[in-house]
């Protein structure tokens, strides 16, 4: 079936949106925001079908808590318009509310049309942050997280790391959702910090392996799952996804040792690698 929004729209435009997401905070600034002051705002997607915009406007008020009005069509296309949620603005979190946003619309082949802010600067509001609500922030992350809001889970998070800079978990959770957003630079700052206040902190490692991995760093990749099978000799992820990067090295004779490793620690994905490499 013929996409509305197609893939290559999608990444031709990524950069853009990066862009108008950083020139409206920077309008915000010279309106006199305060960072973090709470803005609602409104919302507008574009799509070729009402369908795809009825389904849009259902999951982004369930999950996300926003208002969605009724889809109409308005010339060759079909629009659907909303209010959202307030969230804290600075720069950081207005960007992956608005990426978010973005790759949510591409994945109901629906398009982020515009955006724009309701927020007094004169008299704005903030949300509490103190050592007190630090759970909280972080429940709420997960929660986010657990129901795709991924721009929400990245807020939340950021404001536990406000509170307290020193907690590995927020930063690790964090970089997940920032890598499933397309910012992988970020991410991998992310789980850096992470592994800096939690050298053993095996899940940051791996993970972190990974996305070198995915990103042509294969002896960094290598280092981290050294590092994480020494921390946790048991580790059949890290042993299966060091034999991937040892393969795309070129290391056949290693990848295949490492698949075995990972089959005999219970990973069930190995022995189709095993399979269809080291015969």
């Amino acid at each position: 079936m013929t996409r509305y929004f197609t893939h290559e729209e999608f990444v031709a435009n990524f950069g853009k949106e990066m862009v108008s997401a950083e020139d409206l905070y920077n309008l915000f600034k010279k309106n006199g925001l305060t960072d973090n002051a709470l803005g609602t705002f409104d919302i507008v997607y574009i799509s070729d079908k009402k369908e795809k915009l009825d389904l849009l406007g259902e999951f982004l008020t369930e999950n996300y808590g926003f208002r969605m009005k009724s889809s109409e069509q308005v010339g060759d296309h079909w629009e659907i318009a909303g209010d959202t949620k307030p969230i804290p603005v600075d720069s950081e979190n207005l960007l992956y509310w608005a990426l978010d946003l973005y790759v949510k619309g591409f994945e109901f082949d629906c398009n982020l049309d515009g955006y724009g802010a309701m927020m007094d600067h004169k008299k704005p509001e903030f949300l509490i942050m103190d050592s007190t609500m630090e759970d909280h922030y972080f429940e709420a992350g997960l929660d986010s997280y657990n129901k795709r809001n991924l721009g929400s889970a990245i807020i939340n998070w950021t404001i536990v790391t406000k509170i307290n800079p020193k907690d590995p978990n927020s930063y690790y959770s964090r970089a997940i959702a920032k890598n499933e957003l397309h910012t992988w630079k970020s991410a991998l700052r992310d789980y850096d910090k992470a592994i800096e206040l939690a050298p053993e902190f095996v899940d940051a490692i791996v993970n972190r392996a990974a996305l070198k991995d995915d990103n042509g760093d294969y002896r960094g990749a290598i280092e981290d799952y050294n590092r994480a099978i020494e921390l946790k000799p048991d580790n059949h992820m890290a042993y299966f996804n060091r034999g991937n990067t040892q393969l795309n090295l070129g290391n056949k004779k290693s990848a295949c040792a490492d698949w075995s490793k990972a089959k005999e620690l219970g990973s069930g994905s190995a022995d189709e690698r095993i399979k269809e490499h080291c015969k």
